[in-house]
């Protein structure tokens, strides 16, 4: 399963990309995000392995991020292991004007394990583009609102 979501953040590409990059922020626009926490390599740098905690219902979801290419402005791609998919992650900050800046990430699913995860992606798979938006939105948002 394949999909992409974009804004435009009314901020400088250079700007755009560093609250990207900083996992500080990361709270402030993913609302189930808890923590993130680096388990090998040079944060925010290709190959770095992060651990990284959202609420999930009652409970905790956890991922492993592995950075695959961290060429920021520009772009970034990582790839994210959890218990019952895999998928990558890739994102480009386009410059549209001096303080205009196209976010655009595409997510490809490469595996899924389990019924469950199996089934949501064949009979909703709107609900994952949904998630990935909603949180592009939320960035857009708290971006644009700094000073």
């Amino acid at each position: 399963m394949k999909f992409e979501c974009s804004i435009i953040v009314e901020k400088p590409r250079q700007e755009v990309a560093n609250y990207f990059a900083d996992p500080k922020y990361l709270k402030e626009y993913q609302d189930t995000f808890i923590s993130k926490e680096l388990i090998s390599g040079i944060e925010g740098k290709d190959g770095a392995v992060s651990k990284m905690l959202y609420k999930q219902g009652k409970g905790k979801m956890e991922l492993t991020e592995t950075i695959v290419k961290n060429n920021l402005p520009y772009s970034f791609e990582g790839h994210y292991h959890h218990k019952h998919m895999d998928n990558t992650m890739h994102c480009e900050f386009v410059e549209l004007e001096t303080n205009k800046t196209k976010y655009i990430s595409s997510i490809e699913y490469t595996e899924l394990r389990g019924f469950m995860p199996k089934a949501m992606a064949y009979l909703f798979p709107r609900l994952f583009k949904k998630q990935v938006q909603k949180w592009l939105d939320n960035f857009k948002e708290f971006v644009e609102n700094q000073k």
